[in-house]
């Protein structure tokens, strides 16, 4: 079996400051090792105290189970270190921030931009958030119509899942391809006129990812930053849902440029997603506005609107709290069906309804960041 022989070649590296190999140092073991065809992930559990050199451990892995298992064709090394470790230059913590003194390009933040300067991903002229403070509400499916519309338009656009546990981007664009690797850095799927890369990409759709977090804080940034996302307009982040250490993690250290915002109307949802704007406010990232998704629900056979979780609670919300609302997206038959197809609504019926709802809402994300003119009465 091939974890037999991975496992066999892992017991031979060692590390400085670690008694034994990292197998019997309990740095990795068979759970840390993700298979699925002929790619591989594995995590090391790097401990606090750990003062050698990881870069020089991360190689050695690749290179010792890569050479000895040539069925491997694209395997991924997740180190994961704690304070005090000597990190290499992929995860090392960033330097002591600098204060930017130019003035914000961003709506909604007036004066100068004091967030801090996070180290630009060379290429990429916007990263906008789409997020959520809770999962269910159509977060994935939006950011996947908002990206796929931005390429419609002409934008060069990069999409992002950022969702490790329940990684949504391969279904939702029918994608099975594996990503290739080049230069040390993977090569992202090319899907409608997008650059696409999800960690769902590397491994069986029903296999479950158990990892801590600080495993999948490292994955995060390095599918972020390890990337041939070559020259981007955009690149659409869609983020995990909720408001733990991965998404702060991704707020603090990733240059966004605004978060888009997506709530069902019903109070339960609106709760959590105002905890989700909160979180970006806290750490000064530009709120771009609200989407108000399964606004309401129109009935396939005789096209009656039923108003299912409520209507409006998400434009109220934006209103109160000052922030732009987007606009609403229905409920509807022919957007699940498009879904689950692996067809955004631009791709599937580039002239529908829904179609021209998702191009209205990405051509306000455009004109908000001033790449479109934005010619629709408020």
């Amino acid at each position: 079996m091939m974890i037999t022989r991975i496992m066999a070649n892992l017991s031979k590296v060692t590390a400085d400051g670690i008694k034994g190999n990292i197998v019997e140092a309990g740095l990795v073991s068979e759970k840390d090792v993700a298979i699925n065809d002929h790619k591989v992930v594995v995590s090391v559990n790097v401990p606090g105290d750990f003062m050698g050199d990881l870069g020089k451990l991360k190689d050695e892995i690749e290179e010792r189970v890569a050479r000895n298992i040539p069925q491997i064709t694209n395997l991924l090394v997740v180190l994961t270190g704690e304070k005090g470790a000597d990190l290499p230059p992929e995860t090392a913590p960033p330097e002591p921030p600098k204060l930017r003194k130019v003035a914000a390009k961003n709506p909604g933040v007036p004066g100068p931009d004091m967030r801090p300067a996070q180290a630009a991903i060379p290429g990429i002229k916007h990263i906008v958030a789409v997020a959520s403070g809770k999962g269910g509400v159509g977060k994935s499916t939006t950011a996947v119509n908002l990206a796929a519309t931005l390429a419609a338009l002409g934008f060069k656009v990069g999409l992002l899942d950022g969702d490790i546990y329940g990684p949504s981007i391969p279904r939702l664009l029918d994608i099975t391809d594996r990503p290739a690797m080049k230069d040390d850095k993977v090569v992202p799927i090319e899907k409608y006129g997008m650059k696409v890369m999800s960690m769902g990409f590397l491994q069986d759709e029903e296999s479950p990812v158990i990892w801590r977090g600080p495993m999948v804080v490292t994955a995060l940034m390095q599918m972020t930053r390890d990337v041939l996302w070559g020259e981007l307009d955009f690149l659409i982040l869609d983020m995990p849902p909720g408001t733990g250490d991965a998404q702060l993690t991704m707020a603090q250290q990733t240059p966004l440029s605004g978060a888009v915002i997506v709530s069902t109307p019903q109070d339960l949802a609106l709760v959590d997603a105002r905890k989700g704007l909160k979180m970006f406010k806290d750490v000064d990232v530009p709120i771009l506005g609200i989407i108000e998704n399964m606004s309401t629900f129109v009935c396939p056979h005789c096209g009656e609107v039923s108003d299912i979780f409520g209507h409006g609670g998400a434009e109220d919300d934006a209103r109160r709290l000052g922030v732009m609302f987007l606009g609403g997206i229905p409920l509807h038959m022919a957007i699940r069906e498009t879904s689950d197809a692996g067809k955004p609504c631009i791709v599937a019926a580039p002239d529908g309804e829904h179609a021209e709802r998702y191009r209205k809402v990405a051509l306000k994300v455009a004109a908000l960041l001033g790449e479109a003119e934005d010619d629709e009465e408020e």
